[in-house]
C-alpha cells in the first residue's frame, strides 16, 4: 500500500535530473491560510520523500509579491482601496509592525515553518525582477511574442490583439500594474512603450524591475530559472486550457524546458464556505497550532487524495476530527487496535507521511474531548487534570500505570500543550452547550421532590462505594433513578442544576467521578 506522496516520488525518481527542485508558491494578497498554503505542505512532503529515497532535492517557496492588489484583504480598512492595482511589494504595512505589506502577511507563515519541520528556500518575485533574474526571459518573451500569442490564442475564444505584449509595466505616474498595456518593444535599448488607464503614455526599461511578465509566461520562466521538477498548485490552474496547460507549452516551445510534474489539489472550504481573504473567511496554520498539534494539520491534508474535497470546521466537528487523528496516531504506535488489518495499514501509512519528528515515541496526548470537561473542572492545573484522567480510565496502556510525577519532560510539555490547545478551543470555538462552571454555592433552582430524593440516594451511593470506572457508576445511577420512577432526563437535569446551575452538562458519571468526592456528596444532599 503506497501513499500518493510516495507514488509522486516514485514517478519523479525516474526523471533524469541531477537534482529535484520542488516548488511551492503563494500570492501575498492577504493572510496565508490552510487552503493556499497546501502548496507548501505538499511540496515539503514530496521533497522529504525523495530525500528518503536518496535523491538530491531542494524545496523552494516563491512569494508572488509583485502581483497587483485586486481586493482589499480582511481586516484592512476600506481606505486601503487606494492601493488597488499596485504591486504588493510597493504597499506599506497596514499596522506599522513590519517593513511592508508583504512582510506583514508572509511572516505568520514563515514563523511557523519550524513547528512543522518544513525546510524551504524562500524566494521573492519582487527581488527576482529587481535583481535582473527575469531579464533574459523578458527579452525572449518579447522577441517571440508572435509564438506566445499563438499559444494563448489556442485556448481563447477571442484572440489577443496583434500588438499585445506579454509584459505589464508599473505605471510611473499612478503606480499600478494591472491598468497598463504595453504596445511596443525597442530591442536596441530594452525599452517598453506603454499606456495606462490613468492617462500616462510612457516608456520604461525592462531591466528596471518596474514591471512583470504575464502570469502564464512568468510561471514557465521560473520553472526553467530554478530547474523546477515538481510543483503543487490549486485546481484552478489545472483546468483544461488553464494556466498549467498554457505555461507547459510556453515552457517547452519558448524556453526549451520540460514542464514540472503537476500536483493539482482541491480547495479547502471552511464550514462549507470557500475561503476568501477579502471576506475574512479563512483559517491559518498559526490558528491551527492554537488548537491542535502540527501533525494533525498534516494528517488533515494527507489523509485523502489531493483532488478530494476537504472541509474544515474548528467548531464541534473538530472534536470528531481530533478523535480520529488521535486514534490513527495510537494505531501507528501500536497503542490501540485498528478496526481492521486493512485500516491499520492505511492509518500507519498516512501517519508516516504526517509525522514530523520521525523516530519519536508516542506523544502524551490524552483524549481531547474528555479534556474539555477535565479542564473546566480543574482549571489550568495539569496535576489535577492528570488525576481526573486516571480516575476516569482515560490513559492509554503506555501511561495508565504512571503517576503525574513520572511524566518525562517531553511528555509533560506535550500534556501542557494539549491542555492549552483545549483551553483555546473552548475560548474561541466551543459552543455554549459544552461550557460549564461548577457553582461554588448551591444554585437556587427548583427541584421536584422525586429529584431531591434521587440526589440524596445518589449521594449515599457515592459516599458508600469506591468507583473505579465511570461505566460502573453510570450503571448504578440508573438502578437508583429507576427506584424513583424518574426519567433519566429529569434525573440528570437534577444533577446538573445542583452542581452547574443549568439543565445540561457533560456525561454525568464521569463528571461526578472527576469532582472531589466530599464536595459531590455534600452538594447532592444540598448541604452548604
Amino acid at each position: 500500500m503506497k501513499h500518493w506522496i510516495e507514488r509522486i516520488a516514485d514517478d519523479l525518481k525516474e526523471w533524469d535530473v541531477e537534482k529535484h527542485v520542488i516548488a511551492s508558491g503563494t500570492s501575498i494578497s492577504g493572510s496565508i491560510h490552510i487552503g493556499n498554503s497546501c502548496d507548501v505542505f505538499i511540496a515539503n512532503a514530496v521533497g522529504k520523500q525523495l530525500k528518503e529515497m536518496g535523491e538530491k532535492t531542494e524545496t523552494i517557496w516563491i512569494a508572488d509579491d509583485h502581483d497587483p492588489l485586486r481586493k482589499v484583504p480582511h481586516p484592512l480598512p476600506e481606505s486601503y482601496d487606494k492601493y488597488l492595482g499596485m504591486p504588493y511589494s510597493n504597499i506599506p504595512c497596514p499596522d506599522g509592525c513590519c517593513d511592508s505589506f508583504v512582510e506583514h502577511f508572509e511572516k505568520p507563515l514563515l514563523d511557523i515553518l519550524d513547528d512543522f519541520e518544513i525546510e524551504l528556500t524562500p524566494k521573492s518575485g519582487f527581488e527576482m525582477y529587481k535583481d535582473g533574474i527575469y531579464d533574459e526571459y523578458i527579452r525572449i518573451s518579447l522577441e517571440k511574442v508572435d509564438e506566445i500569442r499563438e499559444i494563448f490564442n489556442r485556448y481563447r475564444e477571442h484572440p489577443l490583439a496583434d500588438d499585445w505584449l506579454p509584459y505589464n509595466p508599473i505605471c510611473d505616474k499612478c503606480g499600478r500594474v494591472n491598468t497598463t498595456t504595453s504596445y511596443a518593444f525597442n530591442e536596441d535599448n530594452d525599452t517598453i512603450s506603454y499606456k495606462c488607464e490613468c492617462g500616462a503614455d510612457a516608456e520604461m526599461n525592462i531591466t528596471s524591475g518596474n514591471g512583470k511578465l504575464t502570469w502564464r509566461v512568468e510561471w514557465a520562466a521560473r520553472w526553467k530559472i530554478f530547474g523546477i521538477t515538481c510543483e503543487p498548485f490549486g485546481k484552478d490552474h489545472a483546468a483544461s486550457g488553464g494556466s498549467y496547460d498554457v505555461s507547459k507549452i510556453i515552457s517547452e516551445e519558448i524556453f526549451n524546458y520540460k514542464a514540472p510534474y503537476p500536483v493539482p489539489y482541491e480547495w479547502i472550504t471552511l464550514n462549507g464556505d470557500a475561503m476568501s481573504k477579502s471576506k475574512g473567511v479563512f483559517f491559518t496554520p498559526k490558528q491551527w497550532l492554537e488548537i491542535g498539534p502540527a501533525e494533525s494539520l498534516n494528517y488533515f491534508i494527507f489523509r485523502s487524495k489531493p483532488m478530494k474535497h476537504k472541509d474544515f470546521s474548528p467548531n464541534m466537528a473538530f472534536l470528531d476530527f481530533i478523535d480520529q487523528f488521535d486514534k490513527v496516531e495510537k494505531v501507528f504506535f501500536n497503542e490501540e487496535e485498528a478496526p481492521s488489518e486493512k485500516e491499520g495499514k492505511k492509518f500507519k501509512k498516512i501517519y508516516e507521511i504526517a509525522q514530523i519528528n520521525e523516530g519519536d515515541s508516542l506523544p502524551f496526548r490524552p483524549p481531547y474531548r474528555f479534556l474539555t470537561v477535565a479542564y473546566q473542572i480543574a482549571g489550568n492545573n495539569p496535576e489535577k487534570i492528570f488525576e481526573i484522567l486516571k480516575k476516569n480510565s482515560q490513559l492509554t496502556k503506555s501511561f495508565q500505570d504512571k503517576e503525574f510525577k513520572d511524566l518525562e519532560e517531553k511528555e509533560l510539555e506535550q500534556f501542557t500543550q494539549r491542555i492549552e490547545q483545549v483551553k483555546n478551543w473552548l475560548d474561541k470555538y466551543g459552543p455554549k452547550f459544552v461550557k460549564f462552571q461548577v457553582m461554588k454555592k448551591i444554585p437556587r433552582l427548583e427541584l421536584a421532590d422525586d429529584q431531591k430524593a434521587f440526589l440524596k440516594s445518589l449521594a449515599d451511593l457515592i459516599e458508600s462505594k469506591e468507583f473505579n470506572s465511570a461505566e460502573t457508576l453510570h450503571d448504578e445511577m440508573y438502578e437508583t433513578l429507576n427506584g424513583y420512577d424518574l426519567k433519566p432526563q429529569k434525573a440528570f437535569q437534577a444533577i446538573y442544576k445542583m452542581i452547574l446551575g443549568q439543565k445540561q452538562g457533560p456525561k454525568a458519571a464521569s463528571f461526578l467521578l472527576s469532582l472531589d468526592k466530599d464536595f459531590v456528596v455534600k452538594r447532592l444532599r444540598m448541604e452548604e
